[in-house]
Protein backbone atom coordinates (compact mmCIF):
# COMPACT_ATOMS: atom_id res chain seq x y z
CA UNK A 1 0.00 0.00 0.00
CA UNK A 2 1.61 3.43 -1.48
CA UNK A 3 1.37 5.97 1.36
CA UNK A 4 0.46 9.70 0.49
CA UNK A 5 3.76 11.57 1.21
CA UNK A 6 3.02 13.99 4.00
CA UNK A 7 2.08 17.89 3.44
CA UNK A 8 3.33 20.44 5.39
CA UNK A 9 1.86 23.02 7.55
CA UNK A 10 0.33 25.70 5.61
CA UNK A 11 2.15 29.57 5.91
CA UNK A 12 -0.63 31.03 8.27
CA UNK A 13 1.03 34.63 8.27
CA UNK A 14 4.12 36.45 6.44
CA UNK A 15 6.33 38.83 7.95
CA UNK A 16 8.23 41.41 6.21
CA UNK A 17 10.81 43.35 8.78
CA UNK A 18 11.14 47.06 7.91
CA UNK A 19 13.39 48.52 8.62
CA UNK A 20 13.99 52.76 7.69
CA UNK A 21 17.01 53.54 5.27
CA UNK A 22 17.94 56.62 6.80
CA UNK A 23 21.11 58.11 8.36
CA UNK A 24 21.16 58.00 11.48
CA UNK A 25 20.85 61.14 13.59
CA UNK A 26 24.56 62.65 14.65
CA UNK A 27 24.30 63.25 18.13
CA UNK A 28 27.42 65.49 18.49
CA UNK A 29 26.98 67.80 15.64
CA UNK A 30 22.99 68.29 16.51
CA UNK A 31 24.05 69.28 19.87
CA UNK A 32 26.55 71.53 18.24
CA UNK A 33 24.32 73.30 15.74
CA UNK A 34 21.77 73.72 18.85
CA UNK A 35 24.66 75.37 20.69
CA UNK A 36 25.46 77.89 17.56
CA UNK A 37 21.75 78.30 16.80
CA UNK A 38 21.35 79.43 20.65
CA UNK A 39 24.45 82.23 20.02
CA UNK A 40 23.10 83.32 17.07
CA UNK A 41 19.29 83.79 18.63
CA UNK A 42 21.38 86.09 21.51
CA UNK A 43 21.39 83.22 24.17
CA UNK A 44 23.78 82.15 26.24
CA UNK A 45 23.83 78.60 26.23
CA UNK A 46 26.61 78.28 29.12
CA UNK A 47 23.46 79.64 31.35
CA UNK A 48 22.33 77.69 34.01
CA UNK A 49 18.87 76.97 32.47
CA UNK A 50 20.16 76.80 28.80
CA UNK A 51 23.32 74.06 29.43
CA UNK A 52 21.69 71.45 28.74
CA UNK A 53 19.57 72.33 26.51
CA UNK A 54 21.32 71.64 23.04
CA UNK A 55 22.05 67.72 24.38
CA UNK A 56 17.90 67.64 25.42
CA UNK A 57 17.15 69.15 21.82
CA UNK A 58 19.41 66.86 19.67
CA UNK A 59 17.87 63.81 21.61
CA UNK A 60 14.05 64.98 21.19
CA UNK A 61 15.12 65.69 17.09
CA UNK A 62 16.63 61.91 17.16
CA UNK A 63 13.51 60.28 18.63
CA UNK A 64 10.80 62.33 16.23
CA UNK A 65 12.98 61.49 13.10
CA UNK A 66 14.20 58.12 14.40
CA UNK A 67 10.82 54.86 13.20
CA UNK A 68 10.76 51.86 15.37
CA UNK A 69 11.59 48.82 13.57
CA UNK A 70 8.77 46.21 13.07
CA UNK A 71 7.56 43.32 11.47
CA UNK A 72 4.47 44.25 8.65
CA UNK A 73 2.22 40.75 9.59
CA UNK A 74 -0.12 39.28 7.12
CA UNK A 75 -2.39 36.70 7.47
CA UNK A 76 -4.71 34.57 4.67
CA UNK A 77 -8.00 35.96 3.64
CA UNK A 78 -9.15 32.19 4.46
CA UNK A 79 -12.63 33.82 4.93
CA UNK A 80 -13.06 36.26 1.78
CA UNK A 81 -13.76 38.94 3.58
CA UNK A 82 -13.99 41.87 0.99
CA UNK A 83 -15.13 44.35 2.89
CA UNK A 84 -13.81 47.89 3.99
CA UNK A 85 -11.09 47.35 6.71
CA UNK A 86 -10.62 50.61 8.45
CA UNK A 87 -8.48 51.86 11.53
CA UNK A 88 -9.77 55.59 12.66
CA UNK A 89 -8.05 58.43 14.18
CA UNK A 90 -4.94 57.10 14.33
CA UNK A 91 -2.44 59.59 15.74
CA UNK A 92 -0.15 61.14 13.99
CA UNK A 93 2.90 63.52 14.55
CA UNK A 94 5.45 64.76 12.37
CA UNK A 95 8.46 67.53 11.87
CA UNK A 96 7.33 70.35 8.69
CA UNK A 97 10.75 70.26 7.07
CA UNK A 98 10.22 73.66 5.88
CA UNK A 99 9.99 75.22 9.35
CA UNK A 100 10.93 72.01 11.52
CA UNK A 101 7.91 72.77 13.88
CA UNK A 102 5.58 69.71 14.49
CA UNK A 103 2.40 69.35 13.09
CA UNK A 104 0.03 66.52 14.60
CA UNK A 105 -3.31 65.02 14.19
CA UNK A 106 -5.06 61.70 13.09
CA UNK A 107 -5.18 59.33 10.21
CA UNK A 108 -8.06 57.07 8.58
CA UNK A 109 -6.65 54.32 6.95
CA UNK A 110 -8.39 51.76 5.46
CA UNK A 111 -8.43 48.83 2.52
CA UNK A 112 -10.65 46.39 0.65
CA UNK A 113 -8.78 42.78 0.78
CA UNK A 114 -7.48 40.57 -1.36
CA UNK A 115 -5.76 37.75 -0.82
CA UNK A 116 -4.29 38.63 2.62
CA UNK A 117 -5.05 40.70 5.67
CA UNK A 118 -3.31 42.81 7.87
CA UNK A 119 -2.75 42.87 11.63
CA UNK A 120 -4.51 45.56 12.74
CA UNK A 121 -1.73 47.30 14.45
CA UNK A 122 0.73 47.45 11.59
CA UNK A 123 -1.60 50.18 10.17
CA UNK A 124 -0.74 52.38 12.61
CA UNK A 125 2.94 51.31 12.71
CA UNK A 126 2.93 52.09 8.67
CA UNK A 127 1.72 55.95 9.52
CA UNK A 128 4.24 56.24 12.32
CA UNK A 129 7.40 54.62 10.36
CA UNK A 130 7.16 57.73 7.56
CA UNK A 131 5.45 60.09 10.04
CA UNK A 132 8.86 60.21 11.77
CA UNK A 133 10.62 62.32 9.48
CA UNK A 134 10.89 65.42 8.03
CA UNK A 135 7.62 65.95 6.26
CA UNK A 136 5.14 67.31 4.44
CA UNK A 137 1.52 65.82 4.84
CA UNK A 138 0.75 65.66 1.36
CA UNK A 139 4.43 63.24 0.35
CA UNK A 140 3.27 61.29 4.25
CA UNK A 141 -0.74 60.59 3.02
CA UNK A 142 0.85 58.94 -0.38
CA UNK A 143 3.74 57.36 1.05
CA UNK A 144 1.64 55.22 3.45
CA UNK A 145 -1.23 54.66 0.43
CA UNK A 146 1.23 53.80 -1.65
CA UNK A 147 3.41 51.12 0.95
CA UNK A 148 -0.04 49.36 1.65
CA UNK A 149 -0.19 48.75 -1.79
CA UNK A 150 2.89 47.42 -2.65
CA UNK A 151 3.29 45.14 0.72
CA UNK A 152 -0.47 44.28 0.89
CA UNK A 153 -1.36 43.93 -2.21
CA UNK A 154 -5.15 44.40 -1.54
CA UNK A 155 -8.19 45.59 -4.18
CA UNK A 156 -7.88 49.04 -2.73
CA UNK A 157 -6.61 51.19 -0.55
CA UNK A 158 -7.52 54.88 1.17
CA UNK A 159 -5.65 57.14 3.25
CA UNK A 160 -7.01 60.67 4.73
CA UNK A 161 -4.70 62.64 7.33
CA UNK A 162 -6.24 65.61 9.44
CA UNK A 163 -3.75 67.49 11.07
CA UNK A 164 -3.06 70.95 12.81
CA UNK A 165 0.58 72.87 11.59
CA UNK A 166 2.30 74.86 14.21
CA UNK A 167 3.37 76.74 11.00
CA UNK A 168 0.06 78.13 10.58
CA UNK A 169 -1.31 78.38 14.43
CA UNK A 170 1.62 79.85 16.06
CA UNK A 171 3.34 82.07 13.24
CA UNK A 172 2.52 83.73 10.14
CA UNK A 173 -1.04 83.62 9.48
CA UNK A 174 -1.54 82.63 13.65
CA UNK A 175 -5.04 80.59 12.27
CA UNK A 176 -5.11 78.38 15.56
CA UNK A 177 -7.46 74.97 14.95
CA UNK A 178 -7.23 74.96 11.25
CA UNK A 179 -6.51 71.18 9.79
CA UNK A 180 -5.47 70.58 6.73
CA UNK A 181 -7.09 67.54 5.47
CA UNK A 182 -5.20 65.57 2.65
CA UNK A 183 -6.15 61.86 1.17
CA UNK A 184 -4.43 59.07 -1.12
CA UNK A 185 -6.52 56.37 -2.75
CA UNK A 186 -6.16 53.42 -5.13
CA UNK A 187 -7.47 50.64 -6.73
CA UNK A 188 -11.26 50.47 -6.30
CA UNK A 189 -11.99 52.76 -3.66
CA UNK A 190 -10.48 55.67 -6.34
CA UNK A 191 -12.34 54.30 -8.98
CA UNK A 192 -15.46 53.17 -7.61
CA UNK A 193 -17.55 55.93 -6.52
CA UNK A 194 -19.58 54.13 -3.93
CA UNK A 195 -16.61 52.64 -2.16
CA UNK A 196 -14.91 55.72 -2.08
CA UNK A 197 -17.69 57.37 -0.48
CA UNK A 198 -18.05 54.29 2.08
CA UNK A 199 -14.83 55.33 3.17
CA UNK A 200 -14.94 58.73 3.44
CA UNK A 201 -18.77 58.22 5.36
CA UNK A 202 -17.52 55.76 7.59
CA UNK A 203 -14.16 57.98 8.61
CA UNK A 204 -16.40 60.86 9.10
CA UNK A 205 -14.72 62.97 6.97
CA UNK A 206 -16.54 65.84 4.92
CA UNK A 207 -19.52 65.68 6.98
Amino acid sequence: MTSLPERSAPVRHSSLRVVSPRKEVDLLAAEQAVTDLLIALGKDPTSEHLSDTPRRVARSFAELLTPREFDLTTFPNDEGYDELVLAKSIPVQSLCEHHLLPFHGIAHVGYLPGERILGLSKLARVVEMFARDLQVQERLTQQVADALQEHLAPKGVAVVIEAEHLCMSLRGVRATGSRTVTSALHGVLRADARSRQEFFALAGVGR
